[in-house]
């Protein structure tokens, strides 16, 4: 399931301005989620990836026959002599809580493989190292290498009629993953504003991998799916000032003016650029002087965790 591969999203820090970030050791990891038991006996086999493949194929299989089964009970019905009505109208000869149980059983075993793909299997080149120290040497083609293989396999190996579902669901999660990067990454990432036209270039390489030319996935579907980082990437790119009056401007709108200090907002659960934390973690990755006093000032954050 999603929890089950989910990271924990380390305490919110300020920016370390006084020495170089390329500094870091890359060997420290950040927090993880509690380890686990996928994979651990059995060498992953039970849920790796084509595995995970096979069983949605096995679960639209199922799907498919109990439709033609329900045809040919439907038809053997009405050329008998039964003369009951519910049966003859075939109301009583669907299976439709077995259909409606594949198809969520599908979309449950897609979301599940997205997750997987993104945070474990891939977790060592997203989670971990993208944008790890310097942003300009840890980019994201690796995580588009590693990426791109598990698609071809999606593609080769899940039916057709499923495949856009399984596609669309891993693209969600890893639009999702790189905007956490982003915004819940911890101590060792940290962005100037320069920083932001590589962001918005690596987010353009990654949607492009899911358009493939015009051999993936829609351009529309992926744009719309993109909606969420394509509105905080600006963030980014604003002036330390500016990104402070925003803040400061949707802290207002969402606790009143009236307030002696400014409060500490909760973790959204989608983030946008009218939510309070979503604004505040832009200001903690921003590696600017501006920005880690004024994290320091009103909320005392520590430079490392």
């Amino acid at each position: 399931t999603k929890s089950s591969y989910l990271p924990t999203l380390p305490a919110l820090t300020r920016c370390t301005t006084s020495s170089k970030l390329g500094a870091f050791k890359k060997k420290e990891k950040l927090p993880m989620k509690k380890k686990s038991q996928v994979g651990t006996a059995n060498g992953d086999h039970a849920f790796g990836l084509p595995q995970l493949c096979v069983r949605m194929n096995t679960l639209h299989q199922i799907r498919t026959e109990l439709e033609v089964l329900d045809k040919r009970i439907i038809s053997h019905l009405r050329n008998g002599e039964s003369t009951t009505m519910s049966i003859s109208s075939g109301k009583d000869a669907k299976f439709e809580l077995s259909l409606a149980g594949c198809l969520e059983g599908i979309q449950q075993l897609s979301e599940a493989t997205a997750y997987k793909v993104v945070f474990h299997d891939l977790s060592h080149v997203l989670w971990d190292g993208l944008y790890v120290g310097e942003p300009a040497s840890s980019r994201v083609e690796q995580f588009l290498k590693e990426l791109e293989p598990k698609l071809e396999l999606i593609a080769s190996t899940v039916h057709n009629k499923v495949r856009s579902r399984v596609l669309t669901a891993l693209m969600k999660v890893s639009f999702d993953g790189f905007l956490l990067v982003l915004l819940a990454g911890g101590p060792y990432r940290a962005f100037s504003r320069r920083d932001s036209q590589l962001i918005e270039e690596d987010f353009t390489s990654l949607k492009n991998l899911y358009v493939a030319d015009g051999d993936g996935l829609p351009p529309e579907l992926v744009e719309k799916a993109a909606t969420p980082v394509t509105n905080v990437l600006p963030l980014f790119r604003a002036e330390t000032g500016e990104v402070i009056d925003r803040f400061k401007q949707v802290v207002s709108r969402a606790y009143g003016p009236a307030m002696s200090k400014l409060p500490l907002p909760p973790t959204p659960d989608n983030w946008s650029p009218s939510d309070p934390n979503t604004v505040l973690r832009v200001l903690c990755h921003r590696n600017d002087e501006a920005a880690t006093k004024f994290l320091k000032k009103n909320y005392g954050l520590p430079k490392k965790l």
